[in-house]
């Protein structure tokens, strides 16, 4: 007998009840019986389970986990990363070739040499810029790739296609496709969490952790830069015990008996494995997102008490702290689209990264130390670089660059990548890629061999057909990159 069904429907209990997300979950995830009892599955046609349970990979892979420090608006690669002695010898005369510019209005065919020297780091040798003196130390850590093409001088449609594949929107980002394939190694927190900026997150907003037309379940979840971090996590005070506990027994057995009625809608399934985590994060969130019993040894190394990295410092630290507990995949945000530097590069981009450098090496030199690095896999880079011709031509001060995806740097270091390498090259002037590019989707097909995935066979079925992250794109595994 459906008694349930006869007191009340299903919408108008939550109607009537009205609980925030928190109080919304199914009680008791110290109950796990339903989901985490079942073993870990494969990957494979007709086996997928939409929920965030361990699984499978298609064969055994070293990163266990992701943090993704996404810097919108195109990092200088020439001024960073790309050391072109060429620019230094003709800056300030005519590039002698042919630039693709973005914006007309401003351009110049100046050569725009690079104000700042480049010295060598670590055993490996590896060209750096004084602009990031900490990521200097732990370059025998890292893999330094100068030659990342994308071929779209498009702020949204270089998102899209680094963060999610294609330039087009509408598609699942990287930390979806990764929750979606391996789910989680906790049952407390999501698998999937972003840490926004102060000032808000970039442009572009939730494109950044969209599940696109994945379920719901795989989207990114936005953690705020004060507190409350993740707002309706506590239950009302009349609610809150015993109170709870028994409404939402009875929130359980109505979707027990909700999902019963309808076998095989997995989209069901995914929204009610939600509502159980949410219970758990009443408590595990807030002890997760809380640096405050972290040593001093460790907030200096990240530069947590200096007020120009100390909102940097206390992301990558609660990043730390996320997959140390088992979260699968971090963002980590910068506002609007604070790397486009299309003016006043001398003075914007040495502030950037005296706010962005000892933190993000810090996260590196951590994770390391605590044995982590191995299965971790920490990413550094934005959506495209810039032009080595001047922008702005208006004074010193207001020089920029303009877009260039034809050939820019990102970083990634730990979770099986090789360290202490520097891949690829740009030709003379560091405009475009010559030798081992990289396109974007050769990028995510090699990050998912790292994490044990086949980026041919981790696919969705989607109006018929198997749609997967690189897409048929002739993606390939830059096997030079793995260690």
């Amino acid at each position: 007998m459906n008694a349930p069904s006869r007191l009340c429907s299903r919408r108008h209990f939550l109607h009537a009840n009205g609980f925030g997300l928190g109080s919304l979950a199914l009680a008791t995830l110290l109950q796990r019986d339903g989901l985490l009892a079942n073993p870990a599955k494969p990957i494979e046609a007709g086996g997928a389970r939409f929920d965030l349970t361990p699984k499978k990979a298609h064969f055994p892979g070293k990163a266990k986990a992701m943090i993704s420090l996404f810097m919108m608006g195109g990092p200088s690669q020439m001024d960073l990363f790309d050391p072109k002695p060429m620019l230094t010898k003709y800056d300030g005369k005519n590039f002698p070739g042919e630039i693709k510019y973005d914006n007309l209005a401003q351009a110049s065919s100046k050569v725009f040499g690079s104000p700042w020297k480049f010295h060598r780091h670590g055993q490996c040798g590896m060209e750096l810029s004084e602009l990031l003196p900490h990521l200097g130390r732990v370059a025998d850590d890292i893999t330094l790739i100068r030659s990342m093409t994308s071929g779209v001088s498009n702020h949204g449609q270089g998102l899209y296609a680094m963060n999610a594949g294609r330039i087009t929107p509408g598609r699942p980002a990287l930390g979806s496709w990764l929750t979606y394939g391996l789910g989680s190694e906790t049952q407390d927190l999501p698998a999937y969490m972003v840490l926004a900026h102060p000032n808000g997150l970039p442009t572009f907003q939730q494109e950044h952790f969209t599940n696109g037309w994945l379920p719901a379940l795989y989207q990114g979840t936005v953690v705020r830069p004060s507190e409350p971090r993740i707002l309706n996590l506590d239950a009302p005070p009349a609610l809150a015990g015993a109170p709870q506990q028994r409404q939402l027994g009875l929130l359980k057995a109505l979707n027990e008996e909700h999902l019963s009625e309808h076998p095989g809608e997995l989209d069901l399934q995914a929204r009610i494995a939600s509502y159980e985590l949410a219970a758990s994060m009443q408590t595990a969130a807030k002890e997760a997102l809380d640096i405050s019993s972290e040593p001093k040894s460790i907030r200096d190394l990240y530069g947590v008490d200096n007020p120009v990295t100390a909102d940097y410092a206390t992301r990558c630290i609660i990043a730390r702290r996320l997959v140390e507990r088992g979260v699968r995949y971090v963002q980590v945000l910068n506002s609007g689209q604070s790397w486009d530097q299309h003016s006043a590069l001398i003075g914007s981009l040495p502030a950037l990264c005296a706010a962005t450098d000892q933190p993000t090496a810090a996260l590196v030199t951590d994770l390391k130390q605590r044995g982590l690095l191995d299965s971790t896999v920490v990413h550094w880079g934005g959506e495209m670089g810039r032009l080595p011709v001047l922008q702005n031509d208006a004074g010193r001060e207001k020089w920029g660059r303009d877009h260039n995806t034809y050939g820019f740097s990102m970083w990634v270091a730990g979770g099986g990548f090789r360290g202490g390498y520097v891949h690829g090259e740009t030709d003379e002037w560091s405009h475009k890629a010559v030798i081992d590019e990289v396109k974007h989707y050769d990028w995510h097909a090699t990050l998912l061999q790292a994490f044990g995935l086949d980026h041919t066979q981790l696919t969705y079925q989607r109006n018929g057909l198997a749609a997967s992250l690189t897409d048929n794109q002739g993606a390939k595994v830059v096997e030079k990159l793995l260690a």
